[in-house]
């Protein structure tokens, strides 16, 4: 018994996921600019959860907003943070930070934080999306706008949702609430 328990350590340590990650850093080391040029510290929503979006005016999946207003326009005060990271990474958003906000709050009445225009893969990427690929591994790079990964209240990548993945989709909102 204590060999197929020893066997079974050693089969489980190789096949050992990101989930398991060492973090060196957590999400809360980080900060970024907002919409306005001022600084989010991510220190700021210590034992909250995130949810971080990277963005884009011109996508298809752009009317994703308007799910996304309502993610927090129902969870903010349960400890849900909604963050907005508008990129240009895949060619599809404005050319300026006034033009964004304008467009987001015109169109879709959006309250929640926004970031400047942010690099989101690549060697340029804020580095919070290098750690969260670092520690959670490829299904955090984003692969196109609207791209989502969820910040646990202990600072770590809790999971990553495709772009085709609602934001009030059955999935996100159970991982969500799982988490609160």
């Amino acid at each position: 018994m204590k060999k197929v328990i020893f066997l079974l350590s050693i089969v489980m340590f190789l096949f050992k996921t990101s989930a398991t990650a060492n973090y060196d850093k957590k999400f809360y080391d980080f900060s970024i600019e907002d919409i306005t040029g001022e600084i989010i510290n991510f220190n700021d929503y210590k034992n909250k959860v995130i949810l971080v979006v990277n963005t884009a005016s011109f996508c298809g999946f752009t009317k994703q907003y308007d799910e996304l207003q309502e993610l927090w326009d129902l969870y903010k005060e349960k400890g849900l943070v909604v963050l907005g990271v508008p990129s240009n990474s895949f060619n599809q958003e404005k050319k300026n930070n006034a033009d964004v906000k304008e467009f987001c709050e015109v169109n879709f009445n959006i309250n929640f934080p926004l970031t400047t225009i942010t690099e989101v893969k690549g060697e340029n990427a804020h580095e919070f999306f290098k750690w969260a690929k670092e520690n959670h591994g490829k299904s955090a790079i984003p692969k196109w706008n609207f791209h989502k990964i969820l910040i646990n209240k202990e600072g770590k990548v809790e999971d990553t949702f495709a772009s085709f993945t609602e934001p009030m989709s059955k999935k996100i909102i159970k991982s969500i609430e799982s988490i609160l």
